[in-house]
């Protein structure tokens, strides 16, 4: 996974922002208020919007608020997903890819920030992972929750647990940002300074990717 496309841009500024959100609405009108809200404020500071690729759910609302706000929108999907969450119109730019790793690996590519909105398995495995990477050292990118009407108060506890069982480092839990409104949230995520200790340097990372790709072009 080379993350290496989308640089780190300056303190209190992001080109663009990979959404994790669901591919439903959810029961609460809030949560797809808070989509809207969002996608309204990527549009007032002029950050473009890298999400799932999906047209249907809190996905389709905050892509089409981003583009009709005149910012560009990059949605990444594997082929397989296609009909289950893309029906009628995308809006944007629609890359299709192999599977759900790739999907991960280009939307993270191409973003300098995180935020998870509502969502079911998948958007909560996608935080995860995001976080993990950050904890790992791959990379030093802002991870945010935007926990709306405290859908991840649950989520958060368990983190909060896992420091106190001793299996996360209190340093860790600071990876992730959470916030109940979106201005909120993105305020807190341009503040954002890396505290925790990785588990490896970036470049060791960048530097087994490199080579594990030049070894399996070999014949």
């Amino acid at each position: 996974m080379e993350l290496g496309a989308a640089n780190e841009t300056a303190k209190g500024r992001f080109e663009r922002v990979c959404v994790f959100c669901g591919s439903r609405a959810g029961h609460k009108s809030s949560f797809s208020e808070a989509a809207l809200q969002l996608g309204q404020l990527l549009v007032e500071k002029k950050i473009d919007l890298v999400y799932g690729g999906g047209s249907v759910g809190l996905m389709g609302l905050i892509s089409q608020t981003v583009h009709n706000g005149g910012r560009h929108v990059l949605g990444v999907i594997p082929r397989a997903l296609l009909p289950h969450e893309i029906s009628g119109q995308t809006h944007g730019e629609v890359k299709t890819v192999a599977d759900m790793h790739q999907r991960k690996s280009e939307m993270a590519k191409h973003a300098d920030a995180f935020i998870a909105l509502p969502g079911g398995y998948g958007t909560m495995e996608e935080l995860l992972e995001m976080i993990t990477w950050s904890q790992l050292g791959i990379h030093e990118k802002p991870v945010g929750l935007l926990n709306v009407d405290g859908y991840y108060d649950s989520l958060l506890a368990l983190f909060d647990k896992g420091v106190e069982e001793g299996f996360i480092e209190d340093s860790a839990r600071q990876i992730l940002v959470s916030a109940n409104t979106a201005e909120e949230l993105l305020k807190k995520m341009e503040e954002y300074e890396p505290v925790h200790d990785r588990v490896a340097p970036r470049q060791s990372w960048e530097v087994d990717q490199s080579l594990e790709s030049t070894q399996s072009g070999e014949t």
